[in-house]
């Protein structure tokens, strides 16, 4: 499937839910002899959107009912065609197994509601971004490509994305809550692994260990310049009345995860902030007051406050980041290359140079050596060649392990664009796990396994405490969890 049909078919999906208009009766629920007001009355409790309530007919069609939230038949057909544009092959009858899905979800939800389990919207807009991004590399690198493609604009795909981010990171987070306290010991991984059967043994795949050091290129007196007098116009235009700061930051703002709460920031304690950000927004006391501009390491910024609640404080601001010349660039490719050279020359050692030279904070103190934060949160060194930066993971591909690349240009971890090189430290190819070389790699699965066993039980559980009511063509699925049919 070419990316051009993928990206028409995930357009189609994600537009379903509120575009498809499907005349039909919502039987199973609504007897036919009941009145106009008693359907609408039906749907109300069961959560449907009102914009799908038509008084002289039912527009699209509900499906099921778990506790009281309702399925709709677009729900399914958009889940339906969002796999079938990604390419996802179900494990079963997709008829049964969408359907299915959607009500597992629910219950996660219903039960995150009850717990009081919460997450942050700069995380939901983080994630959204990362999609955004990922689909902006689809459409051959071009934002407006993406958007001629969807017939969205990137704020349109912002805000019909969120709910269902939202949603996603509130079931990944009640999960997390279920299986918090279960764990395993060496003993019952070492009995597991032992009854294995060869061929059934986890494959590790190749790790590796990077070293890096950075030159962050010097932006020009002008381009400073240019920054700053924007944010002061910005400024003006506030005080003047002309705007509010929450609309300049949703326009302007290059901080992605703020910008689409208008610049908000949540409640945020001081040790989390730029030092030199933190400084001046604990020092703001009127509400209606812009900050002088501050600079970062992110970039420069105006801060206005919202409210401080003992050691943390809200804040909106609006971020703009100079633009670094090509000229600068090469200027530090040619630093990097120099400096590459002489290590190659025994003149010092790259741990030296990561030392004394890089522009990377994080990683300077360790000797250029890289960071990763797996999923269980674990910090190691090790990395899996798609945990990488993609140009770290492009450069360490051409590399043997003790060999130095060519420099090259990526975005950090902070959002500048600077040059880099690297050194292959190590590479452990892709194997078969053993006992005594990857016992954290087994205890993963033997406790994924575990966890999995928690949820499944508790879904079980879930599904007999909870009102269900399905509608009768489901009723003969093979489906994956017992109950669901009362």
């Amino acid at each position: 499937m070419t990316i051009m049909n993928k990206m028409r078919l995930f357009t189609i999906a994600c537009l379903m839910m509120p575009m498809l208009a499907v005349s039909a009766a919502v039987d199973d629920f609504v007897d036919s002899n009941d009145s106009v007001k008693t359907t609408a009355d039906t749907l109300a409790k069961a959560k449907v959107p009102t914009f799908l309530v038509n008084p002289a007919s039912i527009i699209d069609e509900v499906v099921w009912v778990v506790g009281d939230e309702a399925i709709l038949r677009s729900d399914i057909e958009a889940m339906r065609l969002q796999a079938e544009a990604e390419g996802v092959r179900w494990d079963g009858d997709p008829e049964c197994v969408i359907p299915e899905q959607l009500a597992v979800q629910k219950l996660f939800l219903h039960q995150a509601a009850i717990d009081s389990i919460e997450v942050a919207e700069s995380d939901v807009s983080r994630d959204i971004e990362d999609q955004i991004n990922y689909w902006i590399q689809l459409a051959d690198g071009s934002r407006e490509k993406l958007e001629e493609y969807r017939k969205q604009t990137i704020a349109q795909m912002r805000q019909q994305m969120h709910d269902e981010f939202k949603n996603r990171s509130l079931v990944q987070k009640m999960k997390q809550q279920l299986v918090k306290d279960v764990t395993v010991s060496p003993a019952e991984v070492r009995r597991y692994f032992e009854r294995l059967p060869e061929d059934s043994i986890p494959l590790v795949p190749t790790t590796v260990e990077v070293q890096i050091i950075t030159r962050q290129p010097k932006v020009s007196v002008e381009e400073v310049n240019r920054v700053k007098n924007a944010l002061r116009e910005y400024t003006d235009r506030v005080n003047k009345g002309e705007t509010t700061f929450a609309t300049m930051a949703r326009l302007y703002s290059e901080d992605v995860n703020s910008a689409r709460q208008g610049g908000e920031t949540g409640f945020m304690p001081k040790s989390v902030l730029d030092p030199a950000f933190a400084s001046v927004a604990f020092n703001l006391t009127d509400p209606n007051k812009i900050s002088k501009i501050v600079e970062s390491e992110f970039g420069y910024h105006i801060i206005q406050l919202i409210d401080k609640r003992g050691e943390r404080i809200n804040v909106r601001h609006i971020l703009l980041k100079p633009s670094v010349s090509q000229e600068a660039l090469d200027k530090a490719s040619a630093q990097l290359d120099s400096i590459a050279n002489d290590i190659r020359d025994k003149k010092f050692t790259f741990e030296e140079a990561a030392t004394y030279v890089s522009d990377d904070k994080d990683t300077k103190s360790n000797h250029g050596l890289m960071g990763n934060l797996t999923d269980e949160r674990v910090r190691t060194s090790k990395f899996r060649m798609q945990d990488l930066p993609t140009e770290v993971a492009r450069a360490v591909e051409q590399l043997q392990v003790g060999e130095i690349s060519k420099p090259f240009e990526m975005i950090n971890a902070r959002g500048k664009k600077v040059c880099a090189i690297i050194k292959l430290k190590s590479r452990v190819e892709s194997h078969r796990a053993t006992i005594t070389e990857d016992f954290q790699t087994m205890k993963d699965v033997v406790l994924a396994q575990r966890r999995e066993q928690v949820i499944k039980d508790w879904t079980m559980q879930k599904i007999k405490n909870t009102y269900v009511r399905i509608n009768d063509r489901y009723k003969d699925c093979q489906f994956q969890y017992q109950g669901w049919v009362k």
